[in-house]
């Protein structure tokens, strides 16, 4: 499965909101792609997750993905 870099940031650029999430539409062609990406994430079983925009998350993969599940999309 393809996946998109901003899939998932822990600080949107955009919006300023912090904690796991999917960047802002207006940073994305696809929402819905990038939504379907956190499965290849969660996928690796990660303890710590690095991502382009925002502080490391320690908290695990798993974690990071269900919140940004439950985020919404700005």
């Amino acid at each position: 499965m393809p996946c998109d870099g901003d899939a998932l940031v822990t600080l949107d650029p955009y919006t300023g909101r912090r904690d796991p999430r999917i960047v802002a539409r207006a940073a994305t062609v696809d929402s819905e792609r990038n939504r379907r990406t956190l499965d290849a994430l969660e996928a690796t079983g990660a303890r710590t997750v690095a991502t382009g925009h925002g502080p490391v998350w320690r908290g695990g993969v798993a974690a990071a993905v269900g919140t940004a599940r439950a985020a919404p999309v700005a």
